[in-house]
């Protein structure tokens, strides 16, 4: 049995569990794989262990995607997981996690029942090609590979292409990625306002992403398209995000849907 709480950020979804509640080392990708199953499990795009803060040590926390793989971050997960500890009683306006991606600092804006409104300082973003010329689905791809605690491709377009999806899916296992990356296609509107969709490693597309989101900013100022603030709109609204010195902010909600308990069959989680 494994109880799970579940909240999404921008409409990217996730379960989070206590990690002294979750299922023995050996077991958490089976695990993972088998909660989020949108048909016979829970259904997320990804889960959230969670450690409280204890002894002086920071809130923790770990990311597994729904396919099983860890990760490092999601900046909508980190959300999600602040709103978790503030609800429990276990952080106040000011929330500190450390993550796969390092510490991150979060601070609540605004509450409402269940959902929370957070401006989170994502750090900064490493530019490790500005220009990357890939190839999929027939055609050369323009794209900025970046690192915003995570691997990112971002895809400049004039227009999102109709089989965004498709290609989005042959750039995350493309030979340049031997750990495969986070895709996103960026179509500039201005300089404050980007249009992105999203297909992330090891959950595929998704209506947001908070690294996503970041790493396409990041990549539309390295190219001189975007000025120190921008509206990311995406499949579920609009995301805030601006840079100040080395690092950039996002600004976006989190809300806590429900909970429950899931049962976990190992040879269930096996047969998919």
């Amino acid at each position: 049995m494994i109880p799970f709480t579940k909240a999404h950020g921008a409409r990217n979804d996730f379960l989070l569990t206590w990690a002294h509640e979750a299922p023995a080392e050996p077991f958490l990708q089976a695990a993972a794989r088998a909660i989020c199953d949108r048909r016979a499990g829970v259904g997320a795009d990804g889960w959230l262990l969670v450690k409280p803060p204890a002894q002086g040590a920071p809130a923790s926390i770990r990311l597994f995607n729904s396919d099983g793989s860890e990760a490092e971050i999601s900046g909508n997960g980190t959300r999600c997981a602040a709103a978790f500890l503030c609800d429990s009683g276990l952080a106040g306006p000011e929330v500190v996690i450390a993550t796969g991606a390092g510490v991150k600092r979060l601070r609540l804006l605004e509450r409402q029942g269940m959902r929370f409104e957070f401006d989170m300082d994502m750090g900064g973003v490493e530019i490790r090609e500005l220009h990357a010329a890939l190839e999929a689905a027939g055609q050369t791809l323009d794209a900025t590979l970046a690192w915003p605690g995570n691997p990112q491709c971002a895809v400049f377009v004039d227009a999102i292409p109709d089989n965004w999806e498709r290609i989005g899916a042959e750039l995350e296992r493309h030979p340049r990625f031997p750990n495969r990356t986070n895709v996103s296609f960026v179509r500039v509107a201005d300089a404050q306002n980007l249009e992105v969709r999203f297909f992330e490693r090891g959950a595929g597309a998704t209506e947001s992403s908070g690294t996503g989101s970041t790493a396409a900013f990041a990549a539309a100022r390295a190219r001189g398209l975007a000025g120190e603030s921008v509206t990311v709109h995406t499949p579920a609204g609009p995301l805030r995000l601006r840079v100040e010195g080395e690092s950039y902010f996002l600004t976006g909600p989190a809300e806590i849907v429900a909970g429950g308990e899931f049962y976990f069959s190992g040879n269930a989680a096996n047969q998919r």
